[in-house]
């Protein structure tokens, strides 16, 4: 027989701040983390606005052990994005680990202690790059490869690579949670975090472990990944709009495109019997965990009877009917073709409720984090079963079909909350958590 699995600790890192707590703040007040790029001159580029993460009140030096400090200069964005949610998440479930031992034993044995974290495939800073390149010029002036080759690598510091490989996230978090359990790394876009989820699901249920921390995060606020998500993709929306909370129109008609963002969240999966053993909290109860794989060859990968295969699967795991739905936390990126991928999809598994169903959108507050982007909302939909309440919908369009428009803050009675994700790659998510006690 399988462990009942439960979300004990939720720490989410966006605009919004670093915790469950500012982020529900802000959400609740219908404040966007929404504003204009700080980390480089984005003058160049059509849009200039974009979620990120205050560099004032998030330091990793201070998020990681005395002893493990040097290790912050081999960590990029993406890294300490992973440590700040984890370090948020671990101090949530009220968990002693290695981070913060200091003599005491951890309330989780080490090695009964998973980690899966999704990750993006991280660009790599410009400014090391170009320090490096920048000698290896022939004499006409371009760039040499033979002599970057030679010579031009050699300016580059010998644990560069370090810095930029996926699944150095979840090297980092065990590390310095000293997590020996199962590990593993998702790099499946939007996709990844839900997936991560998955993996941390199995592990807990056959046994191989009693707590996992699972989730995602990534950082494409940079001049490269900028660069590409605009000229390749053109997924991004301009910047027409002087209101930033409006900007991100998921489910609109006028929708332009989505905005992106850095952050993402880490959360604690438990068996429930971990958790009673040890008198703990519980967010959420995990009801059921689907994933698909589109195989449309089409610009985004966004298929309606995929995502909509990926609800019906949740829900028939869930043993539950659209009926029995609270609300849902889909993508809701504001990218018009898989805007309406998503509501055909909610519309041919939950017919005439689709239309009722709280719509809860995360990107027009944090910005597409991608990776991390549904950790984020996995960690809001934890909170609203535990808060009993629905935070503020920002939208400055007229959704058509469903219940996405702009909306204040209500209390509300949540039993199950679905979240879903349709990512860029094509892999489709949908997890179910559950109202805990009920």
């Amino acid at each position: 027989m399988s462990a009942s699995v439960v979300i004990s600790g939720i720490g989410p890192v966006s605009a919004l701040g670093l915790g469950i707590e500012p982020t529900w703040d802000a959400m609740t007040q219908g404040r966007t983390g929404l504003s204009p790029i700080t980390g480089f001159d984005a003058t160049g580029f059509p849009c200039t606005i974009a979620g990120e993460v205050d560099n004032e009140t998030f330091s990793i030096r201070k998020l990681v052990p005395k002893s493990y400090r040097k290790a912050t200069k081999v960590m990029c964005r993406d890294i300490e994005l992973a440590i700040g949610a984890a370090a948020a998440a671990v101090e949530d479930a009220g968990l002693i680990t290695a981070a913060d031992a200091e003599g005491r034993e951890p309330t989780i044995d080490p090695t009964r202690m998973g980690c899966h974290i999704g990750a993006g495939l991280i660009c790599s800073d410009v400014n090391e790059l170009a320090a490096a390149l920048w000698p290896s010029r022939g004499e006409d002036g371009n760039f040499d490869l033979h002599h970057w080759g030679e010579q031009g690598m050699e300016n580059l510091t010998p644990l560069w690579l370090l810095k930029y490989l996926p699944n150095m996230l979840a090297c980092h978090v065990t590390i310095v949670h000293e997590c020996r359990g199962p590990s593993n790394t998702i790099t499946c876009c939007e996709s990844s975090s839900a997936l991560s989820l998955g993996e941390s699901l199995r592990v807990i249920e056959r046994g191989d472990a009693d707590a996992c921390l699972t989730g995602g995060a990534e950082s494409r606020l940079n001049p490269m990944a900028f660069y590409r998500q605009w000229c390749s993709n053109r997924l991004i929306g301009t910047t027409a709009d002087d209101d930033p909370g409006s900007l991100v129109r998921p489910f609109a008609s006028d929708a332009q495109g989505t905005l992106l963002g850095e952050g993402g969240g880490i959360l604690v999966l438990e068996s429930a019997e971990s958790v009673a053993n040890r008198n703990g909290n519980v967010r959420a109860t995990v009801e059921a965990f689907a994933c698909t794989q589109t195989c449309d060859d089409n610009e985004f990968g966004a298929s309606p009877m995929s995502i909509g295969d990926a609800m019906d699967f949740a829900m028939q795991s869930a043993g539950c009917t659209p009926d029995d739905l609270d609300a849902i936390i889909p993508l809701g990126s504001g990218i018009p073709a898989i805007d309406a991928a998503e509501r055909e999809a909610m519309q041919n598994i939950l017919g005439d409720r689709a239309g009722s169903i709280p719509i809860i959108c995360t990107i027009p507050y944090t910005g597409n984090c991608t990776a991390g982007n549904g950790a984020i909302g996995l960690c809001v939909a934890a909170a609203a079963l535990s808060k009993q309440q629905l935070p503020a919908r920002l939208n400055g369009g007229s959704p058509d079909g469903l219940q996405a428009g702009t909306a204040p803050a209500t209390d509300a009675s949540l039993n199950r909350i679905m979240v879903t994700s349709a990512s860029q790659g094509g892999q489709n998510t949908a997890v179910i958590l559950g109202r805990a006690g009920t």
